[in-house]
């Protein structure tokens, strides 16, 4: 075999291996699966990720606020319902739908019905906190008190009923 074959036999396999490259992230890119970026808070509908969020992304949705009873502080952010249909359609939402914010290193969780998180009424909603991460918060009964907020949030699912 002549140096010139090697040369092309070796060109026409890098050039497979470079189209086999390009054919798996095609495939993986297919999935519709988003990637997450580093710091974001995830959204799953039914076990499946379907975007995720920073307080950055936020800045461009409608502010809300209301005063807490408890200690009468002002608390402003940005309506639950508004961040989640940035990323899943209103018609995949019924009302009974269940809606889980959590944080792993609290140890805590809120479970609401799309219903009662689709209420403006009830503003449940993302307040920044001083260490820039999220905590959920409202005027519905069951969310009422600090105690009850879910503070430092680092994941959103969504199930259907």
């Amino acid at each position: 075999m002549t140096q010139r074959r090697r040369i092309i036999i070796a060109f026409i396999v890098l050039i497979i291996l470079v189209a086999v490259v390009l054919v798996v992230d095609a495939l993986q890119r297919a999935s519709g699966e988003p990637t997450l970026a580093p710091g974001s808070i995830p959204i799953y509908l039914d076990g499946k990720l379907v975007g995720s969020f920073s307080p950055d992304d936020l800045s461009r949705l409608e502010q809300v606020s209301f005063v807490e009873p408890e200690e009468g502080k002002k608390q402003e952010g940005w309506l639950l319902r508004d961040v989640l249909l940035l990323h899943v359609k209103d018609k995949k939402l019924k009302s009974d739908s269940l809606i889980t914010v959590s944080s792993s290193s609290r140890g805590r969780s809120a479970q609401l019905t799309w219903a009662e998180v689709d209420d403006p009424a009830n503003l449940v909603i993302f307040d920044l906190s001083n260490r820039g991460t999220l905590k959920l918060a409202s005027v519905l009964e069951k969310l009422g008190t600090r105690d009850e907020w879910v503070q430092d949030v680092d994941r959103v699912e969504i199930t259907s009923p």
